[in-house]
């Protein structure tokens, strides 16, 4: 049973339980709210999408923290479960498992779907969060966007496989009307585990800087890092505000729920980023953008209400 919790929290369980509520909600609330809307993914095959993005989610938790090994040991001591709880060799295997089943996974519902090169989409994420392990993690500011951008897949490779290859002539209209909706979360997902990446950076500057790398508060300094945080945290904000005046203002449990869930958090968040100092704080500012995210996913069960 230890081995058993140690895996869990080796694959960041949590993580994976929010990408499951996220696709869940995706496919069977927001693409439930229109008869119309042509679907390619049976319930069976849209379960192997969901296993295949956790479990490539769940290889990439592994790699980064296999190489991360030295650097955790300097950061967060009491949070490291390589060769602490479970051996480095072992931790491999089973990244190496996963991702296979992901892949090939990913083969099989790119067939189904008779879009063959949707294949290279799992294959692409592989590659992307083994070089993100094993290189691009240190590169200034590529590795917290390459993080962003896998985060906002888990949205759009719902549409991807679901939405795309049963476009028509005739239901092109709505079938890509829905697929912008997902985008604009996607950019929302983006932008949110942007700031976070950052913010883990700020938090994690000392162990780091012994390990030579070269994140965005190395290069530039805390004080500035933390300025382009706050910076992206008030675009978001202007983003989202942009979103309710100029799609859901009719619909006011909607404009209350996005004010009070997701703006007021981000005000917060943005007040308190500045006066933020030790890894306790910022933590619990980390904790807080996951609320917004958890929040953001959640306002998809208001649309039966907004497209109906």
């Amino acid at each position: 049973m230890p081995s058993m919790i140690n895996f869990f929290k080796l694959i960041r369980w949590q993580n994976l339980v929010l990408i499951l509520l996220i696709q869940v909600l995706i496919k069977y609330v927001l693409f439930n709210t229109i008869d119309a809307l042509s679907l390619a993914l049976s319930d069976f095959n849209f379960g192997l999408l969901v296993l295949a993005t956790v479990c490539i989610a769940a290889a990439g938790n592994i790699i980064n923290d296999i190489y991360d090994l030295e650097t955790d040991q300097i950061n967060k001591p009491d949070r490291v479960i390589i060769d602490k709880h479970i051996s480095e060799k072992t931790a491999f295997n089973w990244y190496v498992i996963l991702t296979i089943i992901a892949i090939g996974i990913g083969f099989y519902l790119a067939n189904q779907v008779q879009k063959t090169g949707f294949a290279v989409i799992f294959i692409g994420i592989s590659a992307l969060l083994y070089m993100y392990a094993t290189h691009l993690k240190q590169a200034t500011l590529i590795g917290n966007l390459v993080i962003a951008g896998l985060v906002s897949m888990v949205l759009l490779v719902v549409g991807l496989f679901d939405l795309l290859p049963v476009i028509t002539a005739e239901n092109q209209l709505l079938q890509l009307g829905f697929f912008k909706i997902l985008m604009d979360y996607a950019i929302f997902a983006l932008m949110i585990n942007l700031c976070r990446e950052i913010l883990k950076d700020i938090e994690d500057i000392d162990g780091d800087h012994a390990m030579e790398m070269r994140t965005l508060p190395i290069v530039i300094g805390r004080l500035r890092a933390t300025k382009v945080v706050f910076a992206l945290s008030i675009l978001l904000q202007f983003l989202i505000v942009y979103y309710i005046i100029s799609e859901i203002y009719e619909y006011y449990i909607a404009v209350v729920y996005f004010l009070l869930c997701i703006v007021a958090p981000l005000l917060v968040f943005s007040i308190k980023i500045f006066t933020a100092e030790t890894k306790k704080e910022l933590q619990h500012l980390s904790n807080l953008l996951k609320f917004v995210m958890l929040f953001g996913v959640l306002s998809i069960l208001l649309y039966p209400f907004i497209l109906n």
